[in-house]
């Protein structure tokens, strides 16, 4: 099955433009505090000329489960992406409220946290670079040396770039690339390079 690509923290009506050109398989808004956070009003604005096709990812911080819930319930987002120090009962309390897949992220120290996030009530593993008290957008890869065998799929994060994208692919075999500011040229997601990934992606056989 081929590998699919991410094109997280979209911010802007112009990054919109540049997915629904390029049609990754995932989209990101950022929730948590991020230089790309966006609010739900603005993420909205985003969701609704975003191209039908593309699955929204919302990205979360340890945040309250009602405020998760009510954009599932909205449409704002189809994904929930949990990047913060969620437990399982966590998870487990915001499955009750929704029915929509949920990607829990794990800062990769060593292969026992990534053996250990396996056992985790979610349906997809993210696996991004460790950082002291990052919660992620680093824009730094990690030792994929580290990643043991995952019983879950998983969106690989973490510094990826059309440089390393296809050594990825054919090394590690993710469900799914997560990129961010690998497609940003003055920490402004470029088109050029969206579109750029997206195909070089899709080409890898």
């Amino acid at each position: 099955m081929s590998v699919k690509i991410k094109i997280c923290g979209l911010t802007r009506p112009q990054d919109i433009e540049y997915v629904n050109e390029a049609l990754p398989d995932f989209i990101g808004f950022v929730f948590a505090k991020s230089k790309r956070q966006v609010t739900a009003e603005v993420a909205e604005g985003l969701k609704k000329p975003l191209d039908s096709r593309i699955p929204a990812v919302g990205v979360f911080v340890n945040e309250d489960t009602d405020m998760i819930t009510s954009l599932c319930k909205n449409g704002i987002i189809d994904f929930v992406q949990l990047h913060g120090d969620e437990s399982s009962e966590y998870i487990e309390s915001l499955r009750q409220k929704i029915n929509n897949p949920i990607i829990k992220a794990v800062r990769v120290k060593d292969s026992e946290s990534v053996k250990a996030a396996c056992s985790l009530p979610c349906d997809y593993l993210l696996l991004d670079t460790y950082l002291g008290n990052e919660y992620g957008g680093t824009g730094k890869a990690f030792d994929w040396g580290l990643i043991s065998d995952t019983a879950k799929p998983f969106f690989l994060a973490g510094g990826i770039s059309a440089g390393n994208a296809e050594t990825a692919i054919r090394n590690i075999n993710p469900y799914c690339l997560d990129v961010s500011s690998g497609v940003e040229t003055d920490s402004i997601k470029d088109r050029n390079k969206i579109l750029n990934i997206v195909n070089l992606v899709r080409s890898v056989k």
